[in-house]
């Protein structure tokens, strides 16, 4: 399918379609809550902080302005370094503060000349964010204003008493650098709506700022006035963003590496018939989606435990109050549109949408630029836009998304300056039961790219994809149904491309409540970042809008462990406890093996040490390998023997060629299986067996020497150690998963990198992420909770697995992963008063009149 061939033959069919479907809106006037106090009385803010083991600060306020200050300034205390780099780049300064590329601070000289820095500031500017947070800050809720105002108090509070002297042991790595400075309102807005566009617009980053409508070098962006001695700065960026452009590759957006998991369990699942939630984000281990605990009050209004994304104003993303609990997992859903654009046949700056011209624009925008030596440049550049998002293109040899004189393309995004995050949360953390709850996703937008998985004291569960999915007419989901075109496309692409020459398939908005998926049970609900049809098969859902992803389609690897383990891992009444659920979500079990072992085993002893051929010119005796999987005991462990092994293999193993029996939907949580007796498995094995041993370690390593975690301290101090890490990988059909991957923000904080080992037979870099050291975690499980709903309350056990701060000055930097790495499971969370007050390690009044 060629995508310059988009223009579809719709005629007649298009126009009975808009007869027979409307587009359902929902028109539910917001549900009136309980009076809450917003701004702090008379101006005065006050937050009541008592730190528990581990650093966990529960918070105490009277009004939302004051939590949220009490919030901020604890967040900073424990991450001053990631708020400050969000606001740096939500508001494109990462330039003027790091230079145009990414900055190795270990160094102080960029790691490599990959234009990260500069793509970035200038392709925010494209999205508008800033504007959109000027526009917008005047119409935010009352609620909403009164969290931003009082974050960004608590925020500059934290400065101002860095300035003074007041705070203890700020970060060394950034108090006081010049790129940390006070904030305002808007500024905070702004980072709030970087995050709305991380699922959508967010990804198409490089092909913004590569959009153009000429066909050399115009989207270089200029200095604005040129000296002598910057000519050799400018021709290196030149170069480098030639090189780079190059090399552009179309985004994933859904990457199914990546996500979490989430059960909610109910009465008939339960051994007390009260609810119990499960919630294991697999997330970045630092940068801008690093997760934070804390406890927050407002008396008779909020009682919230859990964990939120560093940043958050006094909200609790994921976690239980004293009634109810959820969990999010990244939604399958698309959260954009890109539309192939008709162009005037005589003008490269207008398009037709039903035979109307319509006019893209361009617009000249600055970022400063650090040449080095603190020599601050401006360059300029155009961006170019419609009236409903920025253009996007990529080179020419890196077609289809050119910009011609017949097509081009843009990208809109539904999450685009959406308001209703804060509200939402603020809603959720308030409610009291299922439907309150419920009523939450009727009367906001807010849940950005999540799935939502609930359970409540009185045994409920409740899934929904409520994530801002664009709103597109009944006519326009039933041709992504049904038009073999857009269904090749999206197959091709890996997401949606629609033509931008017909309204049709125009969208302003979310799609309405009506139309999301939901469910409710007294068993349960999960997800593994599968689509909504699994959320329990004894209940498919289906018929959904396209853009939720895929019905009856294949199930991961990690999506079937997890419902293999909600029928055995239960004990003999299939029914669990607080103690078997917390156990189960650490127990570090992994699928592949589970399904392939014993019959590859017996391969294994049929092959003895007759070498294995894995390229025309290298063959494998597999008896190591083979001796090290007769060790395995079954799970990823620190002292599992041959774990590494299994890792390599997993990441080489072919599920559509290596089972014989295939997937089939009727029983989807069981196919495929049966490993394949052609010797391809085998063939993996020895690939893997050679791959590890050529990286320098055995195959019968137990994991732990392998996978580790590191935590640098600065000069002075301790050194960095390297932690054992138990855990699997998703690629293994591990539940407890972690990798490799950088998150693009991770190298802003000093740590080690390593060069990848190489694949034996092509040479490339290892897809596990292995070194010469191992495999250095920095992504994967992160903020891990359960929570049980007793007679006395709610019980519940957790664990932050990379510690609740990046500061490394701080006990908190490192407590919680030496936990982890020495035990390899939960620890009790302290929600009562007489658990605060027995687990109280500080307390601090804070308080501003402003």
């Amino acid at each position: 399918m060629e995508f310059n061939k988009l223009k579809l033959a719709m005629g007649i069919a298009i126009t009975s379609m808009l007869a027979a479907c409307g587009s359902d809106s929902d028109s539910t006037p917001p549900t009136p809550v309980n009076q809450l106090t917003t701004f702090a009385p008379d101006g005065l803010l006050q937050a009541d902080i008592r730190r528990t083991t581990y650093g966990v600060p529960h918070i105490k306020a009277n009004n939302l302005e004051s939590l949220a200050f009490g919030s901020s300034y604890a967040q900073a205390q424990d991450n001053l370094c990631i708020l400050a780099d969000g606001f740096v780049k939500a508001n494109s300064q990462r330039s003027q503060y790091f230079g145009p590329h990414t900055l190795d601070f270990t160094t102080g000289l960029p790691a490599q000349a990959d234009n990260a820095n500069i793509i970035s500031d200038f392709a925010y500017k494209a999205l508008k964010i800033r504007e959109l947070a000027e526009q917008k800050l005047p119409l935010m809720s009352e609620n909403s204003r009164a969290m931003i105002s009082g974050f960004v108090h608590g925020y500059n509070q934290y400065l101002a008493d860095i300035t003074a002297a007041k705070a203890e042991n700020p970060d060394p790595f950034c108090a006081g650098k010049p790129w940390v400075q006070p904030i305002t309102d808007v500024d905070y807005l702004t980072y709030v709506f970087s995050i709305t566009v991380l699922p959508g617009a967010a990804n198409f980053l490089d092909l913004i700022f590569f959009a153009n409508p000429g066909d050399g070098d115009e989207y270089l962006p200029r200095p604005v006035a040129v000296v002598p001695q910057q000519a050799d700065f400018v021709a290196q960026l030149a170069k480098s963003l030639k090189a780079g452009m190059a090399s552009l590759t179309t985004p994933e957006p859904n990457q199914s590496e990546l996500g979490s998991n989430g059960w909610g369990l109910g009465r008939d699942k339960t051994e007390n018939g009260r609810g119990m939630v499960l919630g294991n984000p697999h997330f970045p281990h630092t940068g801008n989606l690093r997760f934070w605990q804390s406890h927050t009050q407002i008396p008779g209004h909020i009682n919230m435990m859990g964990g939120s994304l560093v940043g958050m104003p006094g909200l609790v993303n994921i976690g239980f109050n004293e009634a109810l609990a959820w969990t999010h997992t990244f939604s399958t859903a698309e959260h954009f549109v890109v539309y192939q654009l008709t162009l005037d046949s005589t003008d490269r700056m207008r398009y037709l949408v039903d035979g109307k011209a319509h006019h893209i624009t361009k617009e000249r925008v600055t970022v400063n630029v650090n040449m080095g030596n603190n020599t601050i440049v401006p360059f300029e550049k155009d961006i170019y836009l419609t009236n409903n998002g920025p253009m996007m293109e990529a080179p020419p040899a890196k077609a289809p998304f050119g910009w011609d004189d017949s097509h081009a393309f843009m990208v809109q995004d539904v999450n685009m300056g959406n308001m209703d995050p804060l509200d939402h949360w603020l809603a959720m953390n308030r409610a009291t039961d299922l439907a309150s709850f419920k009523q939450t996703f009727v009367d906001y937008d807010g849940m950005i790219f999540n799935n939502t998985m609930y359970a409540d004291k009185a045994g409920n569960t409740f899934y929904i994809d409520d994530s801002a999915v664009p709103g597109l007419s009944d006519a326009a989901v039933v041709l992504l149904r049904t038009s073999p075109e857009l269904k090749a496309l999206r197959e091709q692409a890996g997401f949606t491309i629609l033509p931008g020459d017909t309204a049709l398939f125009n969208f302003d908005g979310a799609t309405p409540h009506n139309l999301v998926p939901k469910l409710e049970r007294s068993d349960f609900v999960q997800n593994s970042n599968d689509s909504f049809w699994s959320t329990n098969l004894a209940q498919p859902l289906s018929y959904y809008s396209p853009m939720y992803g895929e019905e009856a389609g294949q199930l991961s690897l990690r999506t079937r462990l997890g419902l293999k383990m909600m029928e055995d891992a239960a004990g003999s009444d299939k029914k669990f406890n607080l103690d078997e659920l917390s156990a189960m979500l650490t127990n570090n079990r992994v699928l592949l093996p589970e399904l392939v072992l014993t019959d590859l085993l017996s391969q294994c002893h049929a092959q003895g040490s007759e070498p294995v051929q894995i390229s025309d010119s290298k063959s494998i005796d597999i008896t190591g390998a083979c001796i090290a999987l007769q060790q395995w005991n079954g799970a990823q462990h620190n002292h599992s023997i041959g774990g590494a092994l299994i890792r390599e293999f997993a990441l080489l193993f072919d599920e559509k060629t290596m089972f014989v029996v295939p997937f089939d939907p009727a029983n989807a949580a069981t196919t495929p299986h049966t490993l394949n007796p052609d010797g391809s498995a085998l063939v993996a094995l020895a690939r893997a067996y050679a791959n590890l041993t050529e990286a320098g370690f055995s195959a019968d390593a137990p994991l732990g020497d392998v996978q580790f975690v590191e935590r640098s301290r600065p000069e002075g101090t301790a050194s960095g150690h390297k932690l054992p890490w138990p855990g699997s990988h998703h690629e293994e059909g591990g539940f407890n998963v972690y990798a490799t991957w950088l998150s693009g923000d991770d190298t802003l904080i000093p740590q080690h990198t390593y060069p990848s080992s190489l694949d034996v037979v092509d040479n490339k870099p290892l897809a596990s992420g292995l070194t010469a050291e191992g495999y250095p975690i920095r992504y994967g499980s992160s903020w891990m909770f359960v929570v049980g709903f007793t007679d006395t309350g709610p019980k519940a056990e957790g664990i932050l697995t990379y510690s609740q701060s990046t500061n490394p000055w701080r006990p908190e930097f490192t407590d919680q992963s030496e936990f982890y790495s020495e035990y390899g499971k939960l620890r009790p969370l302290l929600y009562t008063e007489d658990e605060i007050t027995a687990g109280q390690i500080s307390h601090m009044m804070l308080e501003k009149q402003q």
